[in-house]
């Protein structure tokens, strides 16, 4: 729900609901919402957030990236995150402010939002935890490099346009088992890129009122267009994001033993025998 002075009004209109619930959790797909215009998401509100929020909680770099960047191989811009923001028109650059939810407005903002995916979520992959929120504030022709993330994933479109091309999830010739299982061991989360990946490309234009669900761990690169963007992101794990997680770390665990692999199948949360075997193991290792 949106919560203003004078008003409460659903952020997600029943057919955005409808299409969520039709693709969560294992498909991606484009919804509609009515954030644009919320007093918490303007230029000028997000950078009186930047302004107090924590400095570890705030990434910006130079946005004219190679899709395939290696993490120690991407350039600073040179300037502070305040200056980043205030001239992000011409900088050339890529923010994200990070954890916004310990900010209490917009933590409650968060709680809202996730209050309306709930009743599609909560019977298929169990409660919503760790729950998260992210603002990406993006520069004219920038580009986040093809990488993958943890968390069952929003993204809204406040301002601007972006592309966000995605590439099915779990698919080895684009993320090999012992990448995966890298990452959850806290490898970054970018990964390696071949131009011959397009060929797997499902694009997804996102204009303001737009957004893009985005399943657990789906590669995908971003590239913003002729004008500045303004996204915010919702995340959340589950019983099954944990899983998936818990699996590949105990192949990890297993690969190194030379033992054989876990078969990782759809719902991870199913594989109890083989969560307790990692448990096991880690504590033994």
């Amino acid at each position: 729900m949106i919560v203003t002075a004078t008003e409460t009004k659903a952020a997600f209109p029943p057919a955005a609901i409808e299409a969520f619930s039709a693709a969560y959790p294992d498909r991606h797909e484009k919804l509609q919402h009515d954030l644009c215009g919320h007093p918490l998401l303007t230029r000028e509100a997000i950078a009186a957030l930047a302004e107090r929020h924590p400095q570890d909680r705030m990434e910006y770099n130079l946005g004219t990236l190679p899709l395939g960047i290696r993490p120690e191989d991407t350039p600073a811009n040179g300037l502070s995150v305040a200056d980043t923001i205030r001239t992000i028109e011409e900088n050339r650059s890529w923010v994200v402010l990070k954890n916004v939810e310990r900010d209490p407005a917009y933590g409650a903002l968060l709680d809202a939002l996730l209050a309306e995916l709930e009743p599609v979520v909560r019977p298929r992959t169990g409660p919503m935890e760790h729950r998260e929120a992210f603002i990406f504030f993006t520069s004219p022709g920038s580009v986040t490099p093809f990488h993958m993330d943890p968390e069952h994933n929003i993204l809204m479109q406040i301002e601007g346009e972006k592309v966000m091309h995605v590439f099915p999830v779990a698919d080895p010739s684009l993320v090999p088992p012992e990448q995966s299982e890298a990452f959850h061991a806290g490898a970054h989360r970018n990964l390696h890129w071949e131009d011959d990946f397009l060929a797997k490309d499902d694009p997804v234009h996102l204009t303001p009122g737009t957004a893009v669900l985005m399943p657990v761990k789906a590669p995908h690169f971003v590239q913003n267009g002729d004008a500045v963007s303004i996204s915010f992101s919702i995340t959340w794990r589950s019983e099954r994001s944990v899983a998936e997680g818990e699996l590949h770390s105990f192949n990890r665990l297993l690969r190194t033993k030379k033992l054989p692999l876990v078969k990782i199948g759809r719902t991870p949360e199913a594989q109890k025998l083989a969560r307790v075997g990692y448990r096991v193991m880690r504590k033994l290792s």
